[in-house]
């Protein structure tokens, strides 16, 4: 098989760029864990440089044609190779609870169901690294008081240290995408648990982006608050004006109010 033909219905875009996919790879620092998981590898253009660093790479893909190929490129994937969907798989199958990163060339159309995946998985997921669309690399690391600033950002950051490392042209892509991509690495705090109900904060910040013009006041108004706590000034606010400690808080007064 000299090839695999990128599927659009899979939202393939092969990139053919070494020294852009070598960069990839090296984002990981490799610490405090022992396992890599690259999804959607397809012809493993980054798999390469995975395959020369200190750790047990293994890839996950759902695209037969891509599967069959690395099978007989990349003997050093033997038994390593899981063709199975990404957003569906028990990945303990293979980890069994341990720590592990993830990094990848996503698909662009599952890129953020990737990313709230890997949130359900953060407590063995120490480090994440890869390439998405520019707007949505973007989104993810963007700070409070922006357009751009919503609930895939409150939600990673608040577990993770996000950092967009670079943008990627389209020509360096087959076929090219229309759209330019970019770079981004997730390290996970150093504490990373919340001093609230997880859940709760889960709910709280996506109810409050679902309405993201109106203050706090009226978005959060199915939360069935007290008038008490609907006095704060923070209610005042539209979400995009609060950072993610201020919706930790946030989340606090909720409990605190008998939610």
């Amino acid at each position: 098989m000299e090839k695999v033909t990128a599927k659009k219905h899979l939202g393939q875009h092969f990139l053919k760029d070494e020294s852009i996919a070598k960069d990839i790879a090296d984002t990981l620092n490799l610490e405090g864990y022992d396992d890599v998981l690259e999804i959607g590898p397809g012809m493993g253009v980054l798999t390469k440089y995975l395959l020369d660093k200190p750790v047990n790479t293994y890839v996950i893909e759902i695209d037969t044609e891509s599967v069959t190929y690395l099978d007989q490129n990349y003997p050093k994937l033997k038994d390593r190779i899981i063709s199975k969907d990404f957003l569906k798989y028990n990945i303990n199958e293979i980890f069994e609870g341990k720590q592990f990163a993830i990094i990848g060339n996503f698909p662009y159309n599952i890129s953020t169901q990737i990313v709230f995946r890997t949130l359900e998985y953060r407590h063995q997921i120490p480090e994440f690294a890869g390439m998405f669309q520019k707007e949505v690399a973007q989104r993810i690391c963007e700070k409070k008081g922006t357009k751009a600033y919503g609930i895939l950002s409150v939600l990673v950051q608040a577990f993770y240290d996000a950092e967009y490392l670079f943008t990627v042209d389209e020509n360096v892509f087959i076929p090219p995408p229309k759209v330019k991509s970019g770079v981004l690495r997730l390290r996970r705090k150093q504490d990373y648990s919340l001093p609230c109900g997880e859940k709760l904060f889960f709910t709280v910040v996506k109810t409050a982006f679902q309405q993201r013009r109106k203050t706090l006041r009226n978005s959060l108004k199915t939360l069935n608050l007290s008038d008490a706590l609907r006095e704060d000034e923070v209610f005042n606010l539209r979400p995009e004006q609060l950072n993610v400690e201020q919706f930790i808080e946030l989340t606090q007064k909720i409990e605190a109010d008998g939610i």
